[in-house]
């Protein structure tokens, strides 16, 4: 797994240009100002020196204040998986790509066709993500509509928790919700403490462009930092709707909005676990609608990186996605770009990245097996060309001489498993090995791979004790354990 690279190759903002998107960014804070709707906020706020207007529930938030926030939210955030192996390290351009996005809709393994999400696609998706070497963590992405929505929240977690040793991490609905599936990541960790110690769970709290703080998020917000546990706060500017048109206009706004929550959490828990985040994209004005493959996304997204870096807080994006309709053409290149895009500006945590088709409502499990390829060629990219004595090998070239081969020379014996990306998806056989073998084009052969998968890989986190205890507790949680080894 090559999820432990460095980023940061790709540079769209000068030194000059962050320091403008910082001033701008005191200018907004300071003299904007952000509207807060939750009351706890705004006391919060107002103890620690901000200016509250309570009837406009305006906050204006001074340099010091943002300085001083900056200071205390770490520069390095380690999101735990529940085996030690598949822990994430955050910090400066270190790469990592996952799931992502809330959607409600899935093309069926079985017809293709569009069909509403369920608690079944949250476990399976989880396995998948535990089974797929460069998909690094589980963003739990998609809703089950076949529970009430009061249910919604501990279904996403109880699923997701008890098929992924991967770190999970997930939006939320209710308060309820939230306090329950914190409830039952302490049960499985074997207590509260105990995942204090090793939070293998986080959750999201979004911000909303422009420049408001949502009542029932930023009470989120302030659970999630008083039980001590890591949460991204991205915000999702959209260039041309809720944000300017252009994309400095969008990354300055989205730098305003996302500090403005980083703050409010160091103010309540210093030193508290926070990714600094965008969900940021652009409206197609020629359509009048959200879309989510577009290269200035991507675009946005790693300036809002650099930033980040700035800053020293490590940043939770988006890349990887497609608008296409099907697991086309689009999709690929989509998808190829602007995952590639955010990874070399060196985003941390690089969500929406896997198994998202038309402007992030769809989820594709043939998708998801592509995808994680694409983000195995974009790892290669970012490991480099490595150059030494070694790998020059001038030394080979000497002893095999002109008109020689390195076919069986032990030096391509000793490198190229390091040196090449080995492809499972594409195909690389002649055209009369491949007709040979069934003709199968791309969509064949990933449907053929997910259907194995889920065939074969059952993992067993959680014994079979506690799944009974925690299902009793919450009557709620729908759907089908699976039995593994």
């Amino acid at each position: 797994m090559w999820n432990t690279l460095t980023g940061g190759q790709l540079r769209l903002l000068t030194e000059s240009d962050i320091n403008s998107v910082h001033q701008a960014t005191l200018e907004i804070l300071g003299e904007i100002g952000i509207k807060v709707k939750s009351a706890k906020a705004r006391k919060i706020f107002a103890a620690n020196g901000a200016i509250v207007d309570q009837d406009k529930e305006i906050v204006k938030i001074s340099k010091a204040m943002l300085e001083k926030a900056v200071e205390s939210a770490p520069s390095k955030v380690i999101l735990y998986g529940q085996e030690e192996r598949y822990d994430l390290v955050l910090e400066k351009g270190r790469t990592h790509l996952g799931t992502g996005g809330t959607v409600l809709y899935a093309l069926d393994l079985d017809t293709g066709e569009k069909r509403e999400t369920n608690t079944q696609d949250v476990r399976d998706i989880g396995r998948m993500v535990d089974y797929l070497d460069n998909v690094a963590f589980y963003v739990v992405n998609t809703y089950p509509k076949n529970v009430p929505d009061e249910d919604a929240d501990i279904n996403r977690f109880y699923w997701a928790l008890t098929n992924c040793r991967k770190h999970v991490m997930g939006g939320m609905y209710t308060m309820k919700g939230l306090k329950d599936s914190i409830a039952i990541a302490e049960q499985i960790a074997g207590g509260e403490d105990k995942l204090r110690e090793r939070p293998f769970v986080s959750f999201i709290t979004l911000m909303v462009s422009p420049l408001v703080m949502d009542g029932t998020y930023t009470d989120f917000l302030i659970e999630v930092v008083n039980k001590g546990l890591p949460l991204a706060i991205p915000s999702e500017p959209l260039s041309g709707a809720t944000s300017p048109v252009t994309l400095a206009g969008t990354i300055v706004l989205n730098n305003a909005e996302s500090l403005a929550g980083i703050i409010l959490a160091q103010l309540i828990n210093p030193g508290t676990p926070v990714l600094y985040g965008s969900t940021s994209s652009i409206m197609d004005l020629k359509k009048g609608y959200y879309v989510g493959g577009a290269i200035e996304s991507a675009m946005v997204n790693a300036g809002l990186a650099q930033m980040a870096q700035y800053y020293q807080i490590p940043m939770y994006g988006t890349g990887g996605m497609s608008d296409s309709k099907t697991n086309d053409v689009q999709a690929g290149y989509e998808s190829a770009l602007t995952g590639m895009t955010v990874a070399l500006s060196g985003c941390n945590y690089i969500h929406d990245a896997v198994g998202l088709l038309e402007m992030c409502q769809v989820f594709s499990y043939e998708k998801m097996v592509a995808d994680s390829e694409i983000i195995g060629n974009i790892f290669r990219v970012m490991k480099g060309i490595e150059v030494s004595d070694e790998t020059l090998a001038v030394d080979r070239l000497k002893e095999v001489g002109p008109a020689g081969n390195f076919l069986a020379d032990i030096h391509t014996m000793k490198h190229f498993k390091n040196e090449f990306f080995f492809p499972e998806v594409s195909d690389r056989n002649t055209r009369i090995a491949w007709e040979e073998s069934g003709s199968q084009d791309t969509a064949a052969r990933t449907h053929a791979m997910v259907s194995e998968i889920l065939a074969e890989h059952k993992p067993n986190l959680v014994s079979a004790e506690l799944r009974s205890k925690l299902r009793k507790k919450y009557p709620g949680i729908k759907g089908e354990d699976l039995s593994g080894s």
